[in-house]
């Protein structure tokens, strides 16, 4: 791994400060960086709540067929419809670091923390969201809810992940 990246709609941070995480208070303060692989899963606006699923080795063919059988992207992300004119309207930017003062939090789903302050590489815009999704071998599902996949997900053998979800429709 030779990138690690950062995503937001700021395009002047010029130093991270390691910060606490409300969702993991127990974790010293950090700055996150997601690798290459997973970084599709932030092309979205930060508070945009979002599922991202794939097929992992040992997913079971049905939950494969079922959540992936017609599609042959590498990923799916699923939004709300009410997201939808946000992503098409925001442009984010994708800060670059070493990955040298990082660790693997979860390499399963690519999360990186630094605790020193850390400067960008590099710094540049996203501008077409969906298009950057799509080149990136994702398919982006749009539906009223996602609550009725979160359900479903929680029980399959798919690897997933649920951000933002603070800010999805209850119903």
């Amino acid at each position: 791994m030779d990138k690690l990246f950062h995503y937001s709609e700021d395009p002047a941070i010029t130093i991270f400060q390691p910060r606490a995480h409300p969702s993991h208070p127990t974790l010293a303060p950090a700055v996150w960086a997601i690798d290459a692989e997973r970084a599709p899963m932030y092309y979205l606006p930060r508070d945009c709540p979002r599922i991202c699923f794939y097929k992992k080795a040992n997913s079971e063919p049905a939950d494969v067929e079922r959540f992936l059988g017609l599609t042959s992207a590498k990923m799916v992300i699923a939004i709300e419809s009410k997201w939808y004119p946000a992503v098409s309207q925001t442009t984010l930017y994708e800060y670059t670091f070493s990955p040298a003062s990082f660790y693997s939090w979860d390499e399963g789903a690519g999360y990186y923390l630094s605790e020193e302050t850390v400067s960008p590489l590099d710094v540049r815009p996203l501008d077409d969201l969906v298009h950057c999704l799509s080149r990136s071998d994702i398919e982006l599902r749009i539906t009223p809810s996602l609550m009725p996949l979160r359900d479903s997900l929680l029980q399959s053998s798919l690897h997933f992940s649920m951000i933002r979800m603070r800010n999805a429709s209850l119903t």
